[in-house]
């Protein structure tokens, strides 16, 4: 219950769950509360966001029987928690001494990690001593924390923590020691290192990413992520075959509104692929033209909570595994593309009632069959069947997927886009892969082409004054030309 005060306040008492599956503001008797995140506005739309509350841009999150005070005037208070839950919103008007009360409920859409699909994401830059509230308003399982950004080292001066991940409330799991190396190139993202790379001398191109990703990936378990696609230095990562996700859902993409510039990425030709949605098509773009190259590199997820706007978990990946989750588990489900991506709608589909990430193969023909599961609250119309980095077959949501015949190789995945005017809003599953007789990877020459022509632009663009730094920094681009123009010529379709 949202009960108006004399003192215009409103007791927010946590979130109860009933036996019903209805979850309420008001904490019932003997029903655990749990958290949520709040979005409170007056008339003129202009956020309203209490100092004293874990608070970023416009939401803060409420804890457990908490209360929240409110102005005076026409406030509108959205709710949410998280893609699993609905979002229930009222618009109230608050008068001096007046007592009003309002009911908003929370309906469970769906419990995904009783399917064993367990939520996280790898873009996280909120304070430590917030986490496990802010995960616990998300109903997000796993967030490595990034605490060491270029050169900012929480951990400077201080002793290394003996475990660097922490395990709370049985299920849900944040890492300490996660990192980010963002330069002139783009970002590269860290997970499960012992402790930060030395990272904080290195100027805007001095010396190349590519010498702390070998130097990262020398840790058994490390786990390096491409945090976008269209990074300049993105092709020249992936040439060196170390690399472990690529963030297809990422900030660019916010709750309610999009980044529509690459900021100092490659550009999208912007004619062919206009605001607001450009981005989004852009990075799924690019992801295609890796699978086309034959590397089986698994789609990731992140929001930059605390650098852009974006809630913790708005942008997730769901990763499935058998048997109970641990924090080790889910970062190899997530490598091998047991998953799917999403800033909304909730997407499982099977392939011959296997995961994506699945290889089938077969001597000289594969028939699959797929089936998809949709919950969300985001209005999506139709699934999109990517074949090849080809969309060939929309289907409406209300009706069967169907098949796909293989008689070669290539790979397949789905997604949908929801309709939203503001943001890119939708989920992809990571891809399924066919293998038919001796040819065990279709690669494109036009796609290998893509990026050597790619890696030639961005080492155009390497600018340093010192010759012997100059021709270091370039000789991860030339052996990355290398391998493009190489996988052309020993590609097996167009």
């Amino acid at each position: 219950m949202i009960r108006i005060l004399g003192r215009c306040v409103v007791a927010f008492a946590g979130l109860a769950v009933g036996g019903d599956g209805v979850v309420d503001f008001y904490a019932r008797e003997n029903v655990a509360a749990v958290p949520f995140r709040l979005h409170l506005s007056d008339a003129a739309g202009k956020p309203i966001v209490p100092k004293d509350r874990i608070s970023w841009r416009d939401h803060f999150v409420v804890g457990d029987h908490d209360f929240v005070g409110l102005p005076e005037g026409q406030v509108k208070v959205v709710a949410e928690r998280g893609p699993e839950y609905d979002a229930p919103e009222k618009t109230l008007s608050i008068r001096g001494e007046s007592e009003k009360g309002c009911r908003l409920n929370f309906t469970r859409l769906v419990d995904l990690s009783k399917e064993g699909w367990w939520s996280g994401e790898l873009h996280v830059h909120r304070p430590l001593k917030d986490i496990e509230l802010l995960m616990r308003a998300e109903d997000l399982h796993v967030a490595p924390v990034i605490t060491w950004w270029n050169k900012r080292d929480l951990w400077a001066g201080k002793e290394i923590p003996a475990s660097t991940v922490t395990r709370f409330d049985n299920n849900r799991f944040y890492g300490v020691m996660a990192g980010e190396d963002e330069r002139e190139g783009g970002a590269l993202m860290f997970y499960g290192l012992p402790k930060p790379l030395a990272i904080g001398d290195a100027t805007r191109e001095y010396p190349s990413p590519v010498t702390y990703l070998l130097e990262a990936k020398k840790t058994p378990g490390a786990h390096v992520d491409i945090e976008k696609p269209f990074w300049w230095d993105a092709p020249t990562w992936l040439a060196t075959g170390k690399v472990d996700t690529i963030g297809i859902a990422n900030n660019h993409m916010c709750r309610s509104t999009m980044m529509e510039k690459e900021a100092w990425g490659k550009p999208r030709p912007e004619d062919r692929l206009p605001p607001p949605n450009g981005i989004g098509y852009w990075v799924q773009e690019i992801y295609y033209h890796v699978l086309n190259c034959g590397l089986r590199v698994a789609p990731s997820a992140g929001s930059a909570s605390g650098v852009l706007p974006n809630p913790v978990g708005y942008n997730r990946v769901y990763v499935h595994l058998d048997g109970e989750l641990s924090y080790e588990k889910w970062f190899e489900g997530l490598r091998a593309g047991r998953s799917f991506v999403t800033n909304g709608p909730l997407l499982r589909v099977t392939a011959n009632g296997k995961l994506p990430g699945e290889v089938f193969q077969g001597d000289k023909a594969v028939s699959i069959e797929l089936a998809a599961r949709l919950d969300g609250r985001d209005p999506v119309e139709a699934f999109e069947i990517i074949r090849d980095g080809k969309v060939v077959r929309t289907v409406p949501v209300k009706e069967a997927l169907g098949s796909l015949d293989f008689t070669s190789s290539g790979w397949f995945l789905v997604r949908c886009i929801a309709k939203n005017e503001k943001t890119f809003r939708f989920a992809s599953t990571a891809p399924f892969y066919v293998e038919i007789g001796a040819e065990k990877r279709r690669v494109s020459r036009s796609s290998a082409k893509f990026f050597a022509d790619w890696v030639d632009e961005r080492m155009g663009r390497v600018k340093l004054p010192d010759p012997k730094q100059l021709d270091e920094v370039l000789e991860p681009h030339r052996k990355a030309k290398e391998f493009w123009l190489d996988l052309a010529k020993r590609a097996n379709a167009d």
